[in-house]
C-alpha cells in the first residue's frame, strides 16, 4: 500500500512514517516508479513504535530492541532484555528527577502567585 493508506490503516501521519524511515525504524519496500510499499508487516511493526514512543521511550532505545520485538527470534534475548531493560529503567530515573525539579518549580510558583494575591501587598 502507499504512504497515505498505511497512514490511513496505522493512524500514523506520513510524515512520522517518513520519520521512521529516516532513523532506520522501518525500510518499506518501493513501487517501480520508487512511490514507498508498507506491507501489513511495516504497519504491525508502525503500530509497534507509536507504542513505544507513546510511551515515552526515546527513538535510541526504540531502535535498539525493536528487532527482537517484531522478527520473532528468541536467540539472546536475555541478554538483549537485560540491556534493555537497565536502559528503560535508567531513563525512568532520569524522567523522575526531571519530575522532581519540575515540581519543585511549580511548588514556587504556587506560593509566588498565592504570596501576590494577598491583600497587605
Amino acid at each position: 500500500m502507499k504512504i497515505g493508506e498505511a497512514s490511513r490503516v496505522s493512524g500514523v501521519s506520513a510524515r512520522s512514517l517518513r520519520h521512521y524511515e529516516d532513523e532506520g525504524l522501518i525500510v518499506p519496500g518501493r513501487f517501480s516508479n520508487g512511490f514507498r510499499d508498507y506491507c501489513q508487516s511495516t504497519i504491525d511493526r508502525v503500530l509497534v513504535i507509536r507504542s513505544l514512543l507513546e510511551s515515552g521511550l526515546p527513538v535510541r532505545l526504540i531502535r535498539e530492541i525493536l528487532p527482537s520485538l517484531t522478527d520473532g527470534s528468541e536467540a539472546g534475548t536475555d541478554e538483549v532484555c537485560a540491556e534493555f531493560l537497565h536502559e528503560v529503567r535508567s531513563y525512568r530515573d532520569r524522567l523522575a528527577a526531571r519530575i522532581a525539579v519540575l515540581s519543585d518549580q511549580q511548588a514556587a510558583l504556587d506560593t509566588y502567585l498565592r504570596e501576590a494575591r494577598r491583600p497587605d501587598l
